[in-house]
């Protein structure tokens, strides 16, 4: 496997990319969440593109406008459409073997690309998508309940509570937010997400860890009964457990090899 690094033009500014080499015709393009350079937190992004790659898949990443190594004004994710058709391009030019393009996003990469409507891609995969609004403060009432299942099965939480050492009005006004309903819609940022992709008419699949805030708020304003959607218990929000990781290298060569 060869790993080469080159750069590509988007808007008059210069990003840069790196593009794991392989043989096969269906190739893999990872966005970056938040500020997150092309690696991925802990080089997990890194350590996927090289697996994947030596599974026959081509494997580019790159970093957003004013992220990373790329020049140029970084707007946010809602912004970063324009570099993901750019990255898009870049991976044809650079792989003209290549004949279907799968985008990888994670947390607000992952929104990015169902704001995008696909960005021109193939398929998706849509790991834990941003739906926290600017400035919200409160947790969804799943997040707030998946919080309150834990501390219930910790001992330590128990004998904190027990012995007078948690605060009560606290505690009283986080169980009453827990028993809020969930929205019959979605509303704000997960209703835009949710019509981006429904103008996307490629394979789709919705992957969320069980243990990641992001990955719960987007459940609360989600159909939990969407087919496309893959559980991973015990993951954190960049899967840096080895079984998240392995879980997550699955998921992915089974939409690359069409499964």
């Amino acid at each position: 496997m060869t790993r080469r690094h080159f750069s590509f033009p988007c808007e008059g500014a210069q990003l840069v990319a790196t593009l794991d080499e392989a043989p096969g015709q269906i190739a893999l393009l990872i966005v970056s969440g938040g500020n997150e350079v092309r690696a991925g937190a802990w080089n997990g992004q890194a350590q996927l593109a090289a697996k994947v790659a030596a599974a026959g898949f081509p494997v580019l990443r790159f970093d957003r406008r004013g992220v990373g190594d790329s020049a140029g004004e970084n707007r946010g994710f809602r912004s970063s459409g324009p570099d993901i058709r750019a990255a898009l391009a870049a991976l044809r030019a650079r792989c003209p073997h290549v004949r279907r393009v799968v985008g990888l996003g994670n947390c607000d990469a992952a929104s990015a690309l169902m704001l995008a409507q696909g960005a021109g891609l193939d398929a998706l995969i849509l790991s834990n998508p941003w739906t926290i609004e600017d400035g919200e403060e409160e947790a969804p009432a799943e997040v707030v309940r998946d919080h309150y299942r834990r501390r219930l099965a910790d001992p330590v939480a128990i004998r904190r509570l027990l012995t007078g050492k948690v605060a009560i009005a606290p505690l009283l006004r986080s169980l009453l937010a827990a028993m809020r309903p969930a929205p019959v819609r979605p509303e704000g940022l997960a209703q835009e997400i949710a019509r981006g992709l429904a103008a996307f008419s490629g394979e789709v699949r919705l992957l969320v860890a069980a243990r990641d805030r992001t990955g719960l708020a987007f459940l609360a304003s989600w159909d939990k009964a969407d087919s496309r959607l893959r559980h991973c218990a015990g993951a954190t929000h960049s899967y840096v457990e080895p079984e998240a990781q392995d879980w997550l290298l699955a998921q992915v060569l089974d939409v690359l090899n069409g499964q």
